[in-house]
């Protein structure tokens, strides 16, 4: 198996009649999914999603893939093939359009939908194209071939791309649900014709890699639901991905059969839950879903919330219930249902949930004590199929942190893919293939962009090593002034602490230190502001970690005189 290296450097000019593949994002990473294909001086990009951030990104709303690499290329790309609607493929769609609005977007009905309202917010109107499973589009010189596969949200679509170079087959998220619930299945006679033809490239989601057998069925989590539902004798609120529009269906049903009335909360969910009824993929009874004003006028025994926050996300709806910021107010005998999975590295922040909500008297339905959530992605037994009918020549695990890479590599190669065609590669790492064989031929910037607020890519690692620092350990200010000539104290030193845990009375010792140091330099003749903050910034933290054993953050003023 190859891997990358290091100390890969930038590519080479990709040669005459081959095709390089550089991944932008969702490599070594759950989110953030972005792939682009090079042909004949030409991009294709499959998708454009973001990651999320994690408590050590505080301040962080999203990450985006790095779009520098092809910055300059912009009008080389024919279009963004969006293979499914959720935030980790489509979420970043935006960021790239405010540079050129006009790339087309290529998606099922439902995908462009939920991009087209997303993009709305953004004031972008922008060129889309419709596809459905078993359509051909010629993109440039990508014709590409759309093929239905099952997922957690209807109307996710891998994509074959047919260059000169070869047929590359690019799965999107799939499993292979074999009793889907809007009856959908996961094509695999279309993947066995392009089998036929010869798959000179896979790229195959690798999330469940490590999970043996196969994913259960949606619809067994409608036993579940109802059995929750029949023993609840208060409100019930369900937690769940705004665009599970599957999940919800059954959170509907059994809401429909048990005589309970839904509102949707958020609005995300309430937008993307309208797009799926209007078009007919949510199945809504006539007065079931009504407003959450109305709810106060409904005894609690006939009232379901449906609501985001199941990822324990601080803003979500639920966290704020969690922790009493919500208009909501969870009280004894709700029941609480978190229909979704826990998304690695999210773990702490959706017990703390957990924690808040049972607190309050809740009881909380989760994955780890009732079967209300099964995976949208294959697992092993599912893949070890796939590649079986594939029998692709190269195989590149996508869609994974390096575990589910490494473990989907090992599936590729029991099923017969030669180790030296299976390339794992990682975010930025280019891959050519080229006379039939992937190999890797370099690296281009791949880092993480931060949108904080309105604000993209100025935050960076830097800014969130300051964040940390400011939330773990305070801040000390020095606020002195000094004569301009002689450079010695003419005020000062002022200190205030925020957030160290130190009292302001505790720094007469030290201050005596800094004027000391301050003395002795203006002997020696510096006088430079900058010198002189260095001189209290050092004497400062030295002081408070002889003796606190903490490093707070140390911002030294020094005004002339």
């Amino acid at each position: 198996m190859s891997h990358p290296h290091p100390e890969l450097g930038p590519p080479p000019k990709l040669p005459k009649g081959g095709l390089r593949v550089t991944p932008l994002g969702g490599l070594g990473e759950i989110g953030r999914n972005m792939t682009v294909f090079e042909y004949d001086g030409r991009l294709l990009i499959v998708d454009c999603g973001v990651l999320f951030p994690e408590e050590e990104q505080p301040g962080i709303d999203l990450i985006l893939p790095d779009f520098s690499s092809i910055r300059d290329r912009l009008d080389d790309i024919e279009g963004i093939v969006l293979t499914h609607g959720h935030e980790d493929h489509i979420g970043a769609v935006p960021y790239l359009l405010r540079e050129k609005p006009d790339i087309p977007l290529i998606g099922s009905k439902l995908t462009l939908a939920l991009i087209e309202a997303k993009l709305q917010e953004h004031r972008i109107r922008p060129y889309t194209l419709e596809v459905k499973e078993g359509e051909r589009e010629s993109l440039g010189p990508f014709d590409c071939e759309f093929i239905a596969v099952n997922h957690s949200i209807p109307d996710a679509l891998a994509v074959a791309i047919r260059t000169g170079a070869g047929l590359v087959v690019a799965t999107g998220d799939f499993k292979m649900d074999q009793l889907p619930l809007d009856k959908r299945l996961t094509d695999l006679h279309a993947f066995a014709r392009l089998s036929e033809e010869g798959i000179d490239l896979l790229l195959s989601d690798s999330t469940n890699a490590e999970v043996p057998g196969f994913v259960p069925p949606e619809r067994e989590i409608s036993t579940v639901l109802r059995n929750v539902f029949a023993n609840a004798h208060h409100r019930i609120i369900v937690a769940s991905f705004a665009s599970h529009v599957h999940r919800i269906q059954q959170i509907l049903d059994a809401a429909h059969e048990y005589g309970r009335r839904v509102a949707f909360v958020g609005r995300s969910m309430v937008r993307n839950m309208g797009i799926a009824r209007d078009l007919g993929y949510l199945r809504v009874p006539a007065g079931l879903v009504v407003d959450v004003k109305t709810l106060d006028d409904l005894p609690p025994e006939e009232v379901v919330l449906v609501c985001t926050g199941s990822q324990g996300e601080p803003m979500a709806a639920l966290s704020r219930m969690a922790n009493r910021d919500h208009q909501i107010r969870i009280v004894p005998g709700d029941t609480v249902i978190l229909a979704s999975s826990l998304i690695p590295g999210n773990e702490n922040a959706v017990y703390r949930v957990i924690n808040g909500l049972t607190r309050w008297g809740a009881n909380v339905v989760h994955k780890g004590n009732a079967k209300v959530h099964v995976s949208g992605h294959a697992s092993a037994g599912e893949l070890l199929y796939f590649y079986n009918i594939c029998k692709p020549r190269n195989l590149m695990p996508v869609h994974g942190e390096w575990r589910h890479l490494r473990a989907n590599a090992e599936l590729g190669a029991m099923t017969g893919v030669p180790k030296d065609r299976i390339v794992i590669a990682e975010d930025g790492v280019v891959v050519d293939l080229v006379d039939g064989k992937a190999r890797i031929s370099g690296k281009v910037q791949a880092g993480y962009v931060y949108v904080d607020g309105l604000s993209v890519g100025d935050v960076t690692e830097s800014s969130l090593k300051d964040r940390r620092i400011l939330g773990d350990e305070g801040i000390i200010s020095v606020y002195v002034v000094v004569d301009s000539t002689t450079g010695k104290v003419v005020s000062g030193p002022n200190i205030q602490a925020r957030g160290s845990g130190i009292d302001d009375a505790a720094f007469g010792p030290v201050v005596t230190k800094i004027e000391e140091a301050i003395a002795r330099a203006a002997a020696d003749g510096v006088a430079e502001p900058h010198q002189i903050q260095q001189l209290i910034r050092r004497t400062m933290g030295k002081w408070v970690s002889d003796s606190y054993r903490r490093r707070p953050m140390i911002l030294p003023v020094v005004v002339e005189v």
